[in-house]
């Protein structure tokens, strides 16, 4: 027993002093900074100043709002889109698929720029028609937050769908039913769990969302503009790290009970069988088309305006279509999405090999040891990325590794992978389950060491998600912006900070463009990625 749990302690060790160092000291800097003086004294000050700018309890509340309305927007739309993929006979369906990958190829903020080009007050359609629009403040939030949602609410549904068995419907039309009632009696009850998960993940991520609101919030100030203001604005990181921590538990709560319903989800049937293929109806698939059009259609002309602004001239005023803005009109040239590309590299090279020892590692691991490294290593899904962000300022801007690690690429790349590190771990830690528990022991009794087992039982197993990880690591670091906000210098851009920087200058036609450099590095990072497990999958086939 001894020897099998050795490799298992080695593996961890890695991974947990990165956690330690890189995720738990940041955010408990955070704690203790918002409970101290300039001066390192203990204080409730910080928390009593809350109490003496009106502006602060009214962010919190509308901050609240924003995140219950976009979640109640959002639930029910995307369960409609989750419908049009599943239960239906819908021609098209790569189209509504590829629509919903818009948003996630993109930093939050786009969908903002968008609406602005789109619908501003010197937006598309006011050029167009003179029709006066104005997107700032709630409208423009709920929007933009609601498009930006939706692909997750779709993806969590989708899987539940997945999981529920013909026999189900089967037995139901056998007693009657209607396909009305086969819905209300079958498909909502399966997918009750779902929808809670779906909905606490977009109200955390509404909650702590900082690029929509930058662009267009206006006066409708959420916590997260608040954060930004205190630190950037003012310098005071007392009251920043304070307004993170009072953002840091409501996210806490709701990830929280989200964990609770996926787990209450994941509980239902082990082996669902054969799964349901739905019989032609033209009625339901007519109503379930145009509902994903009309849900669809605001989400392509969002992400379009964008890419029609990167090739005009001077928007709005000279809408002469050119290249300019990728050759020369770029104010840093392509140096911030080549800095990007290097920290996306760097986060999923790193991320995939600590993932994978950490998962790799539990799987033998005694429960003592695994529950905890669980909880630790899904703990970062909890925790927004400003608060981390801020946690690094405080963290490593002074201090033995200050160095030679603030200020350079590590820092930002540390910052996005335990960002992203609980999803990360989540989707290993599933490849790991397909594992043959004596497939190990086999290799182990023949002689095999450590990296014998991991390269020969366990990596063919876990490739298709370590694949998956290493380009979602990438794909979610080129897009990240509330985690390094904080971490940029005038020496280390980023191409989602310039977006933003470009934007707040009113240099929309550049900072379009360089929108559309990291959405074509995505694009390009998920075919890549869908071609390797292609090509993976028919190998596996053909052995």
């Amino acid at each position: 027993m001894t020897r099998a749990r050795a490799p298992a302690a080695w593996l961890l060790v890695l991974p947990a002093l990165g956690l330690a160092l890189f995720f738990l000291h940041p955010l408990a800097t955070v704690l203790w900074r918002s409970v101290t003086d300039t001066q390192g004294a203990i204080t409730a000050g910080n928390y009593l100043r809350l109490f003496d700018d009106p502006g602060l309890p009214h962010a919190a509340l509308r901050s609240l709002a924003i995140g219950i309305a976009t979640t109640a927007s959002c639930v029910p739309l995307g369960l409609a889109l989750a419908m049009a993929l599943h239960r239906s006979r819908l021609p098209g369906k790569a189209l509504i698929r590829g629509a919903l990958l818009l948003p996630m190829l993109a930093p939050s903020l786009v969908l903002g720029l968008g609406l602005v080009c789109l619908l501003g007050r010197n937006g598309l359609i006011h050029r167009l028609t003179g029709a006066t629009t104005d997107i700032y403040g709630f409208w423009g939030l709920l929007i933009a937050n609601t498009l930006y949602g939706l692909p997750q609410v779709v993806i969590i549904v989708s899987a539940a769908l997945a999981r529920t068995p013909a026999r189900h419907y089967d037995a139901a039309a056998s007693m009657g039913a209607t396909p009305w009632r086969q819905f209300l009696d079958v498909t909502l009850p399966r997918l009750r769990f779902a929808l809670l998960a779906a909905a606490f993940l977009v109200f955390t991520e509404t909650l702590t969302d900082f690029g929509s609101a930058v662009v267009v919030g206006g006066n409708y100030r959420v916590l997260a503009m608040e954060i930004y203001s205190e630190v950037v604005g003012q310098l005071d990181f007392g009251m920043g790290a304070t307004l993170g921590v009072v953002l840091l538990a409501p996210a806490l709560l709701s990830v929280w009970l989200a964990r609770i319903a996926r787990r209450r989800q994941d509980s239902g049937d082990a082996m669902p069988g054969r799964m349901l293929l739905p019989a032609r109806h033209a009625w339901r698939d007519a109503a379930l088309g145009a509902l994903s059009l009309v849900i669809l259609l605001p989400m392509v002309a969002v992400v379009g305006t964008v890419a029609y602004v990167s090739v005009v001239k001077l928007w709005p005023y000279d809408r002469t279509l050119t290249l300019a803005n990728y050759t020369s009109g770029m104010p840093d040239g392509y140096g911030p999405v080549a800095t990007s590309l290097g920290m996306s590299l760097l986060a999923a090279c790193a991320g995939s090999v600590l993932v994978f020892a950490l998962a790799a590692g539990l799987r033998r691991a005694p429960r003592s040891i695994a529950r905890p490294m669980q909880f630790l290593a899904s703990l970062p899904a909890a925790v927004p990325g400003m608060v981390l962000g801020l946690g690094y300022v405080l963290a490593f801007d002074r201090g033995a590794l200050s160095g030679w690690l603030y200020g350079g690429l590590a820092i930002v790349s540390f910052c996005s992978l335990y960002h992203y590190h609980a999803q990360a771990f989540l989707a290993m830690q599933t490849g790991m389950r397909q594992v043959p528990d004596a497939l190990d022991d086999a290799v182990a009794v023949c002689g095999g060491g450590t990296g014998h087992v991991l390269r020969d039982a366990v990596m063919p197993f876990v490739a298709p998600a370590a694949i998956s990880t290493f380009f979602y690591l990438f794909m979610r670091s080129m897009v990240t912006l509330s985690g390094v906000i904080f971490l940029v210098t005038p020496d280390l851009g980023l191409a989602s900070v310039t977006v933003m920087r470009l934007d707040e200058n009113g240099f929309l036609a550049q900072a379009a463009a360089y929108a559309m450099c990291v959405v074509l590095a995505g694009a390009l990072a998920l075919g890549a990625m869908r071609l390797i497990l292609h090509v993976l999958k028919e190998r596996r086939h053909v052995a």
